[in-house]
C-alpha cells in the first residue's frame, strides 16, 4: 500500500481534535465484547466513518466506533468493532488503527477476541490469557516500505504478548475468582471455521485456541513498542472437538453470557496496569 507517515497522522490529529487528554491504553474489543465500553466515563464517540483515512468494519456484531475517555481513573481509547482480513483488507492496510493509537499516545494495548478452544481440556465461556502466537498465514502487515518513525525494519518478537503485564492480568483474575486459562492462539484467514483436519494438525503444533484476528495488531504493536495483553474469549469447541456444527450463533451467545465476567476482568487489568 503506498501509504507515508502523514497518512496516519492526519487520522490521528482528527482524533486529538475531538478530545483535550492522550490515552495511555488502547483496548480492542472483539466479537460480542462491546458491552465493556459502556464502563468508560466522560465518553467522546468517533464513528469510523467520521476518521480520516481509517477503515470501516462490515462485521454485524462491531459497533464501528471509537470511545475515548476515563476507565479506572485511566486515559484510554476504546475500540469496539476491529478489522480482519476475511473482510478483504489487505494484511498492509490492517496496521492502520495500532499505528493511529501509537500517535495518541497509547503504550499498552489490551487485545481481546472470541476464539474457538483447540484444547480439549477448555470449556466455552473460558478466558484465556494469550501467552504466544502461530501465524502460518499470509504476508505480515508490516510488508513493504518500513517507518523509522514507528519502529526498526527487523524487531524481536520473543516477548510480544509482554511477561510482566501477564503476571498482571493473572494477578487480577485471581482476586476476582476467575479461572484463567493460559495458552497460544493460532491465527487463521477465515471467514469460515476450520476443518476437523486444521484443527487436529493445530494442536500437533501446541495451539490452544484459534481465531481469525489479533495477530495482526500484536505484530504492529511490538513495532511500534507499544506493549501487549491477549485475552481470547472461549466461545466454542473447536471443529471436530465435539459431534456439533460450529455456527457464528454459538459464538454470539457464549459472549452475551460471559460480557460481564469479561468487564470484570478487564476492569481489574486496567485499574492495576
Amino acid at each position: 500500500m503506498n501509504y507515508d507517515y502523514e497518512y496516519f497522522k492526519e487520522s490521528a490529529d482528527y482524533i486529538l481534535s475531538k478530545i483535550n487528554f492522550r490515552p495511555s491504553i488502547g483496548i480492542v474489543l472483539g466479537s460480542c465484547l462491546g458491552e465493556l465500553s459502556d464502563e468508560i466515563e466522560n465518553q467522546v464517540i468517533i464513528d469510523y466513518d467520521e476518521i480520516p483515512n481509517f477503515l470501516k468494519s462490515t462485521v454485524k456484531s462491531h459497533a464501528g466506533r471509537l470511545i475515548l475517555g476515563q476507565l479506572k481513573g485511566k486515559d484510554v481509547i476504546c475500540m469496539s468493532g476491529r478489522f480482519h482480513y476475511y473482510e478483504g483488507y489487505e494484511f498492509e492496510q490492517l496496521v492502520i488503527p495500532i499505528r493511529v493509537f501509537k500517535l495518541l499516545g497509547v503504550e499498552t494495548v489490551i487485545l481481546t477476541n472470541a476464539a474457538g478452544a483447540i484444547n480439549i481440556s477448555y470449556n466455552t465461556g473460558d478466558i484465556m490469557l494469550i501467552e504466544d502466537h502461530i501465524k502460518f498465514m499470509g504476508s505480515s502487515p508490516l510488508r513493504g516500505n518500513n517507518f523509522d518513525e514507528f519502529g526498526p525494519r527487523f524487531f524481536d518478537m520473543s516477548n510480544a504478548y509482554d511477561r510482566e503485564l501477564r503476571e498482571i492480568v493473572k494477578k487480577s483474575a485471581k482476586d476476582l475468582g476467575i479461572n484463567l486459562k493460559e495458552g497460544i492462539y493460532f491465527y487463521a484467514e477465515g471467514p469460515q471455521f476450520e476443518t476437523p483436519a486444521e484443527i487436529r494438525a493445530m494442536r500437533a503444533m501446541g495451539a490452544d485456541a484459534v481465531g481469525m484476528s489479533t495477530v495482526t495488531e500484536v505484530i504492529t504493536a511490538i513495532h511500534c513498542n507499544i506493549k501487549v495483553i491477549g485475552l481470547s474469549l472461549i466461545s466454542n469447541m473447536a471443529a471436530g472437538v465435539l459431534n456439533n456444527r460450529v455456527t457464528a450463533e454459538e459464538v454470539d451467545i457464549v459472549a452475551s453470557q460471559s460480557a460481564e465476567k469479561f468487564k470484570r476482568l478487564v476492569n481489574e487489568i486496567v485499574k492495576k496496569i
